[in-house]
């Protein structure tokens, strides 16, 4: 049965947001969401638009500090502090800008939209490009996040009664979100992203595990410099009898396209290809699937990605050349869009073929020795 299928997006989210010297764009959702349409893939009356609704002082106090929200609704009118900036705001990653506070509630809001749809039945799948802000803390902000949207949602559905997974595949570890849930038992973290030892925020090693009841619910796959799409894959691969075993009655996927080879901020060296091959994997478990965007700084090839993940929810066939006629993208490092939204095929690993996969075999072995056990596998 044809799934319902809801893109997050409104004008307003395009028209102001972060400086435009910030690598972090807010125009690639709306830059997507053109892609989407120009390819028929909102067609029917099971896809179609959501406007987001901002979230609240007090939807934000659950997990924000009261200080930290003030500060930072005064940044938005211009205060800026020596108190706002020990809370990161002001820095170079987490710039100030105009009307700040009612963007990144409107912003974050789209997740929490999002989980209400789920919760609602009213989708079975609900993507907000413009989300993820995967590094915001309860008091501070930190790598161009200010407000942490998927901790909310993810607190919302499991207040809800549902058991969530968070499936985290941006190229940077999801600190905050492991920081959140790093004690619990019914909200399972598990994130494939660019080693720490190469990456901000130097966080997500294997051994980062969970404590107390949490403990076996926090899984990390760092991966090294250099890491492609077979090994990508099949590393992924790996990790779905784990998924399947934990069976989250919701998955919150962070999609984020810095993992995307040529990415400015990140050294990993991925096509959009991998996207659609994990999606029609977790579809096939029969979950809601709450997505969000993340990074990707490279805007043109993001887009474009988040548009073939977008196609990938609505189960067209990612063969078809509406979907794999990809001209341009990272691998003729140009940002071409010449009727198509898949990468070209590349080999490459970057020379590091041997030294990547016997990192990524020691990092799994960790895992199936420690974590799989654990859940009875």
């Amino acid at each position: 049965m044809e799934r319902y299928v809801v893109y997050i997006h409104c004008d307003e989210l395009n028209e102001g947001g972060y400086p435009a010297e910030c690598p972090f764009s807010g125009r690639r959702g709306g830059m997507a969401l053109d892609t989407i349409r120009s390819l028929g893939l909102l067609t029917g009356d099971r896809r179609r638009v959501a406007v987001p609704a901002p979230l609240s002082r007090e939807q934000l106090m659950r997990f924000h500090t009261d200080e930290y929200l003030s500060l930072l609704e005064a940044a938005g009118d211009g205060v800026h502090s020596l108190r706002a900036l020990e809370m990161g705001l002001g820095t170079p990653d987490t710039p100030l800008f105009k009307d700040m506070w009612n963007y990144l509630r409107l912003a974050a809001g789209g997740t929490m939209t999002a989980a209400e749809l789920i919760l609602r039945g009213e989708a079975d799948i609900a993507f907000n490009p413009h989300g993820g802000f995967h590094h915001a803390h309860p008091d501070r902000a930190s790598g161009f996040c200010y407000l942490n949207d998927v901790v909310l949602a993810a607190m919302t559905l499991r207040d809800a009664g549902k058991r969530v997974l968070i499936l985290d595949v941006d190229a940077h570890h999801c600190d905050a979100v492991q920081n959140a849930f790093y004690d619990t038992d019914d909200v399972t973290v598990i994130s494939l992203h660019e080693s720490g030892k190469t990456l901000f925020p130097g966080t997500g090693f294997v051994e980062e595990t969970g404590t107390g009841k949490g403990h076996g619910f926090t899984i990390n796959v760092p991966l090294p410099v250099g890491t492609w799409d077979d090994i990508y894959r099949q590393t992924f691969r790996e990790l779905l009898p784990l998924i399947e075993r934990i069976a989250p009655d919701v998955l919150i996927l962070e999609v984020g396209m810095d993992t995307l080879s040529g990415d400015p901020l990140a050294h990993l060296n991925l096509t959009n290809n991998v996207f659609p091959d994990l999606i029609d994997h977790l579809l096939a478990l029969g979950m809601p699937i709450l997505a969000t965007g993340g990074g990707g700084y490279n805007v043109p090839d993001t887009a474009r990605g988040w548009a073939l993940c977008f196609g990938a929810f609505c189960g067209e066939d990612s063969d078809t050349d509406i979907l794999a006629a990809g001209m341009g993208g990272v691998m003729l490092a140009n940002t071409d869009w010449l009727g198509g939204l898949r990468d070209r095929a590349m080999l490459s690993h970057g020379g590091r073929r041997e030294e990547v996969t016997a990192d990524i075999a020691r990092t799994m072995d960790f895992i199936r020795k420690n974590i799989f056990p654990f859940h009875g596998l």
